[in-house]
């Protein structure tokens, strides 16, 4: 690999980032734990982010490259905050691994479920499956039914994103104006 290739691989790098950050950052909008009632959990903080992740990865996987690879990026800026996040949690080095794979199984599997629901238009499946990984089937079904409705807008607003995206920007609705 030249120099270009390193360059190029660490712009993405950056810009993973920077995707992944935009995204913790509506998903820690007091919004979602004040008026949708996610418990203000470390699991419920994690779906949030996950799924915001997912709707930033779900984008960019649809993209010519380098949204792949930049996709790529958000997933592994996602999983290598996850790892020293569990170890700043004061997590035991031999456990942050095995935890780390279990969160990674865990966004899959959401990440397969809401994919599916979006691909088919489907809000009640979409609120079924927020419903069962964002409140363990424990919320109001309000909660899931809103946070379906935000996840359409937002997933429809990141659509028009596309050369942000590449270069590493995105803008999310506030929740709060997503939400009617």
């Amino acid at each position: 690999m030249g120099v270009f290739g390193f360059l190029g691989r660490r712009r993405l790098e950056r810009a993973g980032y920077e995707l992944y950050g935009a995204a913790v950052a509506t998903a820690r909008d007091p919004y979602f734990y004040r008026e949708l009632s996610v418990p203000d959990t470390l699991d419920g903080r994690f779906d949030l982010v996950g799924l915001h992740a997912f709707l930033v990865i779900r984008q960019l996987r649809g993209l010519a490259e380098p949204g792949p690879r930049l996709a790529q990026g958000v997933f592994d800026a996602m999983f290598s905050d996850m790892d020293i996040n569990l170890r700043e949690m004061g997590v035991s080095d031999l456990s942050v691994g095995k935890r780390v794979r279990a969160m990674w199984e865990a966004f899959h599997g959401r990440a397969s479920a809401y994919q599916a629901a979006l691909a088919a238009g489907d809000r009640a499946a979409l609120a079924e499956a927020l419903s069962r990984n964002v409140w363990r089937d424990s919320g109001p079904a309000a909660g899931a039914e809103a946070l379906a409705r935000i996840t359409e807008r937002q997933d429809a607003h990141l659509a028009g994103q596309a050369p942000g995206l590449l270069a590493g920007r995105v803008s999310f609705l506030k929740p709060a104006e997503a939400a009617p």
